[in-house]
């Protein structure tokens, strides 16, 4: 048979749960696995230039996040099975993996708190240091400056900016002009610091978001299943 009354309710609510916990993780994936891959951000992390390789910290949450969503469908489909099953080994492993998650989650959050800023500054640097090489790059280094150029150009047609301030894009501009250097797209006068802030703020907000509520599901689901549990343990009837 099993358990009656409030548990019975719990076990259904437990199970909703773990599926509302399970498409979560498949979201948390899908989401993941489209900032691994969106085109803005592939095109500008995977630059190099003079050796040196864009910073890549933005990957580092990305994976994590990754790692995150699949071990959620597995955990969510084990705590489903859990919960219709009864049993109370089934929801003991659950709950364990929950509080491991949990516990990697506020680890990941105050990680990526610390260093919400880090990758903007990364990317900008990164930026900075080749837009100085590509401008002030002598006639007798025109093999870095035109690779600096080459940089400089995948950043500019991806993020629809120009410069590191409206001085300098106002500068590249009147070369551009004058036919000293070619970096800039026609009618673009924003930032490239400025955009570059938005683009990973925004997808950084994102991901503390999907944390978020995460958590909120996971602290839910730690109760239901420890009160099944002991529900479980001292109903008369099994």
């Amino acid at each position: 048979m099993g358990v009656e009354g409030c548990t019975k309710c719990i076990k259904y609510m437990l199970f909703f749960f773990n599926f509302i916990f399970w498409l979560a993780g498949g979201v948390i994936l899908g989401v993941a696995l489209w900032l691994r891959h969106d085109p803005q951000t592939s095109s500008l992390l995977g630059l190099e230039f003079d050796g040196a390789q864009a910073p890549s910290t933005f990957y580092i949450s990305v994976h994590i996040l990754i790692a995150v969503g699949a071990v959620m469908m597995v955990v969510g489909f084990l705590g489903c099975y859990g919960a219709i099953q009864e049993s109370q080994c089934l929801l003991g492993t659950f709950f364990a993996c929950l509080v491991i998650l949990f516990a990697c989650e506020v680890a990941a959050g105050i990680w990526g708190f610390m260093h919400k800023d880090t990758v903007s500054k990364e990317m900008i640097n990164f930026y900075d240091s080749v837009y100085d090489k590509a401008i002030t790059s002598t006639i007798v280094e025109q093999e870095k400056k035109q690779a600096a150029s080459s940089v400089l150009t995948v950043f500019h047609e991806t993020l629809d900016c120009c410069g590191k301030g409206q001085g300098t894009a106002f500068l590249t501009r009147i070369t551009d002009t004058l036919g000293v250097t070619n970096l800039c797209p026609k009618g673009t006068t924003t930032s490239c610091h400025d955009r570059i802030q938005e683009l990973f703020s925004d997808k950084i907000y994102l991901i503390g978001i999907a944390a978020l509520v995460v958590a909120v599901i996971m602290i839910f689901e730690m109760i239901f299943s420890m009160v099944l549990c002991c529900g479980i343990r001292n109903s008369p009837v099994y």
